[in-house]
């Protein structure tokens, strides 16, 4: 094995004798520093953290146990194991030092043979450690990204039988994220509604075709299929108690209601609408007013924000005055997103 492979040990003691003695004993095997003191052994681990300390507890100054507590507190070095190595042997002693983190005793005078066996144990258990964890961050990610998957299939799911949404979902979302973000929504809660928002129309998947490409006005009976969506894809979508389905489904149901009453699927007005649904009604609106579909062309931004601002009794005013005041930023949403589909049209051909 070469020098570059092995394990690196910090030795900290105020003794000399006491490293020479354990150098002697641990360099045929591992790459090794040393400190005589606690704040020469935290400059040490802030700059080459090692794999393992062999820490004495009896040092002026700073003491071995302020070293391990300091080491501990610190999310860089709070992994690293840490073995005392004292000539305290009551149980008070132990227990203080488990408390404040180490793995392990090794108690003076030294053994040899024990040094070996503890130091190359407790490296062991810390590569099995550091295994188990890479495992979990990748189950996680698989996790995460199967989620992501999800999400993405129930949001095209509704818009299955609509051939001209295009990116809609997406940036419709977009816009929902500025939205929120601009009237101080957290972080999490910015990006629950990212991905809650694309899944508002999932309840599509429940209209039948000859209404959703119908290419004409529906009738009074059509259009109480029609608004049956959002119930259909709360139904669907509250299946899962997470907090990301909850406010999807709150969404999905809600999304259509009015501010001044008179929407559906429960006739709700003012704060009774939740707000994630009622900053998802102005975005959703003012996508589609700025998106190009075969029976219109898209408005200009700015006239559709006019209309944003002007329909109060639609939005609610507080957010429709802050969304107006968002075009720059929506403008730059807008040509992201245009250019992203420009370029996917140009893969796929």
């Amino acid at each position: 094995m070469s020098n570059e492979d092995r394990p690196l040990i910090l030795v900290v003691d105020d003794t000399e004798t006491n490293i020479d003695l354990l150098l002697e004993i641990l360099d045929e095997d591992y790459e090794l520093s040393v400190a005589m003191n606690g704040l020469d052994a935290l400059e040490v681990v802030e700059e080459t953290p090692p794999d393992l300390i062999l820490l004495d507890i009896m040092m002026p100054e700073m003491d071995g146990y302020e070293v391990c507590r300091r080491l501990k507190a610190d999310k860089h070095t709070a992994k690293i194991p840490i073995i005392f190595i004292t000539a305290m042997t009551e149980v008070e002693d132990e227990t203080k030092g488990f408390e404040m983190g180490a793995v392990d005793y090794i108690t003076k005078p030294i053994s040899p043979p024990v040094v070996r066996a503890r130091v190359k144990t407790h490296l062991a258990l810390a590569d099995q450690q550091r295994a188990c964890e890479w495992v979990v961050i990748e189950q996680t990610k698989e996790i995460k990204q199967g989620q992501k998957d999800a999400i993405y299939m129930l949001g095209q799911a509704g818009h299955y039988n609509d051939d001209h949404t295009g990116v809609h979902i997406w940036r419709m979302a977009d816009y929902s994220v500025a939205l929120a973000r601009a009237i101080g929504w957290p972080v999490h809660k910015q990006q629950l509604l990212k991905m809650a928002a694309p899944m508002h129309d999932t309840g599509k998947i429940g209209t039948p075709d000859s209404i959703l490409k119908k290419p004409g006005p529906l009738t009074d009976e059509e259009w109480v299929i029609m608004r049956k969506h959002s119930a259909i894809g709360h139904k669907i979508l509250s299946v899962s108690k997470s907090p990301l389905f909850e406010m999807a489904s709150e969404i999905a149901r809600s999304h259509h209601e009015r501010w001044d009453g008179g929407g559906y699927p429960d006739d709700l007005r003012g704060v009774q609408i939740p707000e994630s649904a009622r900053i998802v009604t102005i975005a959703d609106v003012f996508d589609a007013l700025t998106m190009k579909r075969p029976y219109k062309d898209p408005w200009p931004v700015d006239k559709a924000l006019a209309y944003i601002g002007d329909n109060n009794g639609m939005f609610e005013p507080r957010l429709a005055k802050i969304f107006v005041s968002l075009e720059d930023v929506l403008m730059e949403i807008m040509k992201y997103w245009q250019m992203k589909e420009e370029m996917d049209k140009k893969f796929q051909s």
